[in-house]
């Protein structure tokens, strides 16, 4: 069984048990967090598609904690005018635990 949920303008593919880092969430570690935005559940043999999400279906997952992924160089130019500026950037991401689909 597995679920297409939406979060922070992104979509995943989660089964009970993953672990995935989402966009950062404004909850605690150790809390516990719903998806209302499932856009499919796949349970054995049957598929249900919202349009776009599933009214019934919510996935919960727990929050393990928070952090900042790899740094990226943001690196501006323009030839021929001695124009150049080099910026860092390390996006912050939260880290779940899926621990149930409801479908």
């Amino acid at each position: 069984m597995y679920a297409i949920i939406q979060t922070g303008g992104k979509q995943y593919r989660v089964s009970e048990g993953d672990v995935i880092s989402v966009e950062k969430l404004d909850a605690a570690a150790g809390e516990a967090v719903s998806f209302d935005q499932v856009l499919t559940v796949v349970k054995d043999d049957s598929v249900q598609v919202g349009k776009p999400y599933l009214a019934s279906a919510k996935v919960t997952a727990k929050v393990v904690d928070h952090g900042k992924g790899k740094k990226i160089l943001v690196f501006k130019y323009k030839a021929k005018s001695n124009y150049r500026r080099r910026q860092g950037h390390r996006q912050p991401f939260t880290k779940v635990v899926i621990e149930k689909i409801e479908a």
